[in-house]
């Protein structure tokens, strides 16, 4: 953060440096067509004191509950901050997720207003509105502006009112954010305004963004990571944001928005390094060869040793035939890259690094306001997600973890960001929160020497086999991942003389491989070839684990996990325990 940018007490005085000191910068960008419309800060500023007076209008004063069901859009975050200078709570929920569930928070939190993407969500919360006693206005953002409610009406309104925005309290709450819900129902974590100003005003000292900075804003705003990691560290540093709809917009437009800072999951980042293989086996074998050598000699660089006049033309020539040509497709700029909600492979983060992209692992909870730790700039640990942000501190509790690693143990959080408890729940408040303060996680790790953290598992997810050895899947399966005929896959043992796993094709990548095979999908995933494809592909990725661990078996399938068919939460992460009650009688079937 530049020494003049002071520290925020909360979101109001973030969004006021922002809209004062970058004014005429561009805000966010809008794809219309095939044009990038942007909305600069002081027009933003407009917009949301629009909304704010629009929404005293609807009766929304201090600590009430404003809903929205929307995906990532230029309105949800006008009609964020104008709840917040409200000293109203924002409530943000998915479009993607089910009825049920959407009915559950609304009524959890007891929303006063929920706003919604268009009409079709709005029909949605028609149905179950009547359970909903404390909901009294539903707004369409995409609803007609004669239509009073319409967004574009509720603005015209606020227009019409001059009503002051208010400020508040670092122990205000500032949004309620429902956990995703893997196993029983979400849990609406309470996040004040001095839980996200503190984490903002972290991430903002630890490294240097550049004098424009940009990003493409494709992760969920209604996440922690996107909504207010990646969004709030944009108003601190007056980055112009591009909002994607998805990942497939974010490929398609990287070239011509060029960021300079992406934030990502680790799907995305396996599917560039993915993207990138598959364009370097389209090179020719001199081609291929100059890549390998201008990594060879980009690794000799950074080792400082000098290179010859030959060595450095030959340097020059690869990054300007290949690497560079392959860094233009994530947009020539990006120098910043950042990676959080799962472990990322090592090999992947190596890999872009090389060809000038540094991935800087993250980690954290929506607990723990999203970001606890950080790689710092120039000192990155790949397979680590760094040390923790200034003011937060880690532990290990050995105790609460019961592998064969003397190292590791439950992950313990101390720091402004641990929330300030679950909305409605004071029994799962004190079964997470420590006596002095810290947040269990339920995350596996262990400390090196200098203090980077890194995490190897869940608690609940560590399972035992009946020789007695215990495992953590989720490294394993982020490995198997890297293939890019494995789209997805969930390794299974629990109480069993060894591992299996349930493999998710990639049928379109298997397809390819075998010539274009355009024969049904049962029948190219049935052919002997293709088995002792993933054969391979499993020892491959598989070298580093130790023998107990290693899959023996595996089934085939070719349905896609996805948050529509249950087996993805909404930030994709495994749904273990539907996907075993789908699949339980295969994945035994493999032991016969």
């Amino acid at each position: 953060m530049p020494a003049n940018t002071p520290h925020f007490k909360n979101l109001v005085e973030l969004f006021q440096h922002a809209v004062h000191s970058y004014a005429d910068r561009q805000a966010f960008g809008v794809l219309k067509g095939k044009e990038w419309v942007w909305t600069t800060y002081a027009e933003l500023d407009q917009l949301v004191t629009q909304c704010r007076a629009g929404l005293a209008l609807l009766g929304v004063g201090r600590g009430d509950r404003v809903g929205v069901i929307a995906d990532n859009r230029l309105e949800w975050v006008i009609a964020a901050h104008a709840t917040f200078q409200r000293r109203a709570i924002y409530v943000p929920m998915f479009e993607a997720q089910v009825d049920s569930e959407l009915k559950y928070i609304l009524a959890d939190s007891g929303c006063k207003v929920c706003i919604v993407a268009n009409s079709s969500v709005a029909t949605r919360v028609g149905a179950i509105r009547e359970d909903l006693l404390d909901l009294a206005h539903v707004v369409n953002m995409e609803g007609a502006p004669d239509d009073p409610t319409s967004f574009t009406n509720l603005l015209a309104r606020g227009a019409e009112r001059a009503i002051t925005g208010r400020t508040p309290s670092p122990t205000d709450v500032a949004t309620l954010i429902y956990t995703s819900g893997t196993t029983g129902e979400p849990k609406g974590v309470r996040l004040t305004h001095g839980n996200l100003a503190s984490n903002t005003a972290a991430l903002s000292e630890m490294r240097d963004y550049g004098p424009d900075p940009r990003t493409m804003a494709f992760l969920p705003w209604a996440h922690v990571f996107g909504g207010c990691v990646e969004l709030n560290l944009a108003f601190a540093l007056g980055a112009s944001v591009a909002i994607c709809k998805n990942a497939d917009q974010l490929f398609e437009e990287m070239p011509r928005v060029r960021p300079t800072t992406l934030y990502a999951v680790p799907r995305i980042w396996q599917q560039i390094y993915q993207d990138i293989q598959r364009e370097l086996a389209k090179e020719t074998d001199m081609g291929r060869n100059m890549f390998e050598q201008g990594l060879r000699l980009r690794a000799k660089q950074a080792r400082s040793e000098r290179l010859s006049l030959s060595e450095k033309m030959l340097l020059n020539l690869s990054d300007k035939l290949v690497i560079g040509k392959l860094k233009a497709q994530l947009g020539g700029r990006l120098r910043l890259a950042f990676s959080g909600a799962a472990p990322l492979p090592a090999e992947v983060a190596e890999f872009l690094h090389a060809i000038g992209v540094t991935i800087h692992e993250g980690y954290g909870l929506t607990e723990s306001s999203g970001s606890s730790t950080t790689n710092p700039a120039g000192a990155v640990r790949f397979g680590s997600v760094g040390k923790p942000v200034p003011n937060t501190t880690i532990t290990i509790d050995r105790a609460a973890y019961s592998g064969d690693d003397p190292r590791q143990g439950e992950v313990i959080i101390h720091g402004p960001g641990v929330m300030a408890g679950y909305h409605n729940r004071p029994e799962d408040t004190a079964a997470a929160l420590t006596a002095d303060g810290g947040l269990r996680t339920g995350d596996v790790g262990h400390l090196d020497d200098d203090g980077y953290l890194y995490i190897t598992g869940r608690v609940k997810e560590l399972y035992k086999l009946n020789s007695g050895r215990y495992v953590a899947p989720v490294p394993l399966e982020e490995k198997l991942k890297l293939s890019p005929f494995i789209s997805n896959c969930m390794v299974y043992g629990s109480g069993q003389p060894y591992n299996v796993a349930l493999i998710v094709a990639d049928v379109p990548a298997l397809a390819a491989y075998f010539g274009g095979d355009a024969r049904p999908v049962q029948d190219l995933l049935s052919e002997p070839r293709t088995r002792r494809l993933f054969e391979e592909e499993i020892h491959k990725h598989s070298r580093d684990f130790r023998t107990f661990e290693l899959v023996r078996n595996f089934w085939i399938e070719m349905e896609p996990f996805t948050r529509e068919n249950g087996m993805l939460t909404p930030t994709f992460k495994l749904r273990r325990d539907n996907v075993c009650k789908r699949y339980e009688g295969k994945l035994l079937s493999l032991y016969g």
